[in-house]
């Protein structure tokens, strides 16, 4: 099988191909009398693997799930991929409480209760709160994705709920397959106003429809795996 007809069928460039390759992500291909490659059915079921896999679950567990294989680990290979789908349904969860909790805080905008926007907590009280690590949420601060108040004397960092409303948002997205969609989403989250419970509301239920294609995609990922551990006979 010559390069240009996977390159064809997958709608991958023969230099993606040879890349793959040259990363050992495929086994090493014969060539033939005049040094061309020459691709199998297994190596067009790896190929095959890598698009699929990549796209639901990122190219990181993508590369140790096709060296796995490799190495004849296909138990280890099948935590690996249910470990990222148990992080995907978690943060699918999280999303769906976000949503409950904005629409909570809708109904207390709509009724004039007393606005408990400024009842600030230290960045420790936010990390145990939201289970997110006080350094991410250091990290998240440092690249302008959530800004947080400052203690004039001590310099200490304080959050208020408008602030904690993006750190629960972003943590939805924290393990997620970096994509267009990703990037604005986030971006979205930046500039949310802290006032604007209703848009927040709109980004929550965004992320969910995110999640629910990315499960999808995990689905064909899934296909992909089972039909290349099927050809090498890893599995019957």
């Amino acid at each position: 099988m010559r390069p240009i007809d996977i390159s064809r069928r997958l709608g991958l460039s023969t230099s993606t191909l040879r890349n793959y390759e040259r990363q050992g992500l495929v086994p090493p291909c014969q060539r033939s009398q005049a040094g061309y490659r020459i691709y199998t059915e297994e190596h067009l079921a790896y190929f095959e693997c890598i698009e699929a896999m990549s796209l639901g679950f990122g190219m990181e567990i993508t590369v140790q799930v096709v060296r796995g294989l490799q190495a004849k680990k296909m138990d280890s290979v099948l935590w690996l991929v249910t470990n990222s789908q148990a992080n995907l349904y978690r943060d699918r969860q999280l999303a769906k409480s976000n949503i409950q909790m904005l629409e909570s805080q809708e109904k207390e905008t709509s009724s004039r209760e007393e606005s408990t926007e400024q009842e600030w907590m230290t960045i420790g009280e936010a990390s145990a709160k939201t289970s997110i690590p006080a350094s991410t949420i250091r990290h998240w601060e440092k690249i302008g994705l959530i800004t947080l108040a400052r203690d004039p004397q001590n310099g200490y960092r304080w959050i208020n709920r408008s602030q904690l409303r993006k750190i629960s948002l972003l943590r939805t997205l924290r393990s997620a397959v970096y994509s267009d969609t990703v990037v604005q989403l986030k971006q979205a989250i930046a500039e949310l106003n802290h006032e604007d419970v209703a848009h927040a509301r709109k980004i929550a239920q965004e992320t969910t429809q995110y999640l629910d294609k990315m499960n999808q995609k995990q689905l064909r990922g899934m296909y992909y795996l089972y039909a290349l551990c099927r050809s090498l006979h890893l599995i019957e």
